[in-house]
């Protein structure tokens, strides 16, 4: 592998989860690199609709300025969909910060 692949986020693993309270439901999409150590997240939908709706960017290139974007229903095909409660939804949110 060389410098550009080994720079290259690739996630291995994408999470939707949905925190329901008793006001709404707060969707946040995370995305994780295992082989390289890297995570994304994007968050603040309140409706799984326009989740769906957001096309995330990505870079063509490692280090480029270039970037497409991909929306994700396309993603949510292969995501891990989590319906967690306030403490599952904190407990996740603290694993996501810490390093791997």
């Amino acid at each position: 592998m060389n410098r550009r692949q080994r720079e290259k986020f690739i996630p291995s693993i994408w999470i939707i989860a949905a925190k329901q309270s008793e006001a709404h439901a707060y969707y946040v999409l995370y995305a994780i690199d295992w082989k390289r150590g890297g995570r994304l997240s994007w968050e603040g939908w309140h409706q799984l609709e326009d989740l769906l709706q957001f096309h995330i960017p990505i870079k063509r290139k490692a280090g480029g300025r270039k970037t497409s974007s991909q929306p994700a229903a396309k993603i949510a095909k292969h995501a891990l969909f989590l319906h967690l409660n306030e403490a599952q939804f904190e407990e996740l949110e603290r694993l996501f910060i810490s390093h791997f």
